[in-house]
């Protein structure tokens, strides 16, 4: 998939677009981008997505975001986008009136314009579907994607994250919910007891669920092998047992021993096993850590 920052970089040729923050890239979003491939077979023309970094939330609401921008092109790609028009979403480009916003998309030449029903864009939210229609020969308009009865969008994602429903989280994804990052030194407490961790570092306003989960790491722990797949439980939270002033992305990674310092994983939340606790002692923590191990192993069981 080729990806640009401005419409002015792709080549000139009509296209078929798809316009949207895509945070997550949820089953509503996977609706649209399914139109999209679709329409852009029909002309036989690319297909693009005109997306923002940040998702406009994060700077108008301050929410935080689920999908880095390479984890959204990632999706994207893995949805058929031929490519993405990815621009930065500043407050500057947040205040252009809407008519800047139409000439970007003069410039896609767009044959069809896809969106959400509920679409706006340009200062004050001044721009709606008739104004597409300007640029357009068609524009198709598509109503919120449910799931039993629910509206499917990224909000509706965030509060479930943050009340630890990853399984939820799951079904409106249609995937597991993952979070990707560095391996950065800790403080080595997790090993002292039996249950060494990897401390994961991701960019400052991913959303995380809080609690401990039974998880799969996706990386490359051996350096060399190529990707590999590592059933394990992660601890996203405070470490109140110890008095921690952080928060911490903590991974214990089932029969693992190696050095993964400086090396990036890919973490899948599969299932929630308990919210955050605090014990009386390590000795205490160590115990229940075992009865977490031994729960996420048969959770995951078969999992790959």
């Amino acid at each position: 998939m080729k990806t640009f920052v401005s419409p002015d970089q792709r080549p000139d040729t009509e296209t078929v677009v798809a316009i949207g923050s895509f945070d997550g890239v949820h089953l509503g979003h996977q609706a649209l981008l399914a139109q999209l491939r679709t329409r852009a077979r029909e002309f036989r023309v690319p297909s693009v997505v005109y997306t923002f970094d940040p998702p406009t939330r994060v700077l108008t609401q301050g929410v935080e975001f689920l999908s880095t921008l390479p984890e959204k092109l990632e999706l994207l790609a893995r949805y058929g986008v031929d490519e993405t028009v990815a621009v930065p979403f500043t407050a500057e480009f947040a205040a252009r009136p809407k008519e800047a916003f139409l000439d970007d998309l003069r410039v896609l030449r767009p044959r069809v314009i896809v969106v959400g029903e509920d679409f706006h864009f340009g200062r004050g939210r001044a721009g709606g579907l008739d104004d597409l229609r300007a640029v357009a020969p068609r524009v198709i308009a598509l109503p919120m994607h449910q799931l039993g009865g629910d509206d499917i969008k990224s909000t509706r994602i965030r509060e479930l994250l943050r009340a630890g429903d990853v399984e939820g989280t799951s079904r409106l994804l249609g995937r597991h919910y993952g979070a990707q990052g560095v391996v950065v030194q800790g403080d080595r407490l997790g090993r002292t007891i039996g249950y060494p961790t990897a401390n994961i570092r991701v960019p400052q306003g991913k959303a995380l669920p809080l609690g401990v989960f039974a998880v799969m790491a996706l990386g490359d722990p051996n350096r060399g092998e190529g990707e590999r797949r590592w059933p394990g439980m992660a601890n996203v939270g405070w470490r109140p047992t110890v008095e921690g002033r952080e928060l911490r992305f903590e991974v214990h990674l089932f029969d693992f021993a190696g050095d993964l310092y400086g090396q990036e994983l890919q973490i899948k939340f599969f299932h929630r096993l308990r919210g955050e606790q605090k014990f009386g002692g390590l000795e205490e923590l160590k115990a229940q850590l075992a009865r977490d191990a031994e729960q996420a192993r048969g959770l995951l069981a078969g999992q790959g």
